[in-house]
């Protein structure tokens, strides 16, 4: 393990800790309209969402732009999205998607 890791997970903390505390640390954040508390209760699957995304979804190219790679990832994220749709349940999504791609590498397509 790397002393970078240590400060980095430091940094981590101090960044997130306060976006987790305002419900503790404001007084009255319950009687905000629940249209507001909706959003803010989805803000932090959105940003996981955009950074998963991010992950499986571009690559660099060999001058190191970013590209949108169109491959089994692209189908398994649109199937993931479609199960999300279909039954409101993240987590079999997630499995639907990891067995598509695990199903595409495994016989050598993905």
């Amino acid at each position: 393990m790397s002393i970078e890791l240590v400060g980095l997970a430091v940094l981590m903390a101090a960044v997130t800790y306060p976006s987790r505390a305002i419900p503790l640390l404001l007084p009255g954040f319950e009687r905000l309209s629940p249209r507001v508390l909706e959003y803010l209760r989805l803000v932090g699957p959105a940003v996981l969402a955009a950074l998963a995304a991010s992950a499986v979804l571009v690559v660099r190219d060999a001058a190191g732009r970013p590209t949108l790679a169109v491959g089994i990832e692209l189908l398994a994220v649109a199937a993931a999205v479609a199960v999300v749709r279909w039954r409101r349940n993240l987590l079999l999504a997630l499995l639907v998607a990891v067995v598509i791609v695990a199903a595409a590498r495994a016989i050598g397509a993905g």
